[in-house]
């Protein structure tokens, strides 16, 4: 399950939550009491590590979908 953030429009207060896409905001603040809750955006945890896909994938590879086409049309 991905993690929200929300933050309180009275306190200001961010908050984590664990739920899922479909799953409606918190409806009042843990800290005040009060509310609304408001879904902020944040940074992704998503991240490409190693020496590059393009390197490690298709580069010099046997199959001749990375190399253009020499044969055919006019």
């Amino acid at each position: 399950m991905p993690i929200y953030e929300y933050q309180c429009e009275a306190c200001h207060t961010p908050v984590e939550v664990m739920q899922k896409s479909t799953d409606p905001a918190p409806a009042h603040c843990e800290t005040c009491g009060k509310g609304p809750m408001v879904k902020q955006l944040s940074k992704s945890s998503f991240a490409l590590k190693g020496t590059g896909w393009y390197v490690t994938d298709f580069k010099g590879g046997s199959s001749g979908a990375s190399k253009p086409s020499s044969e055919g049309g006019s």
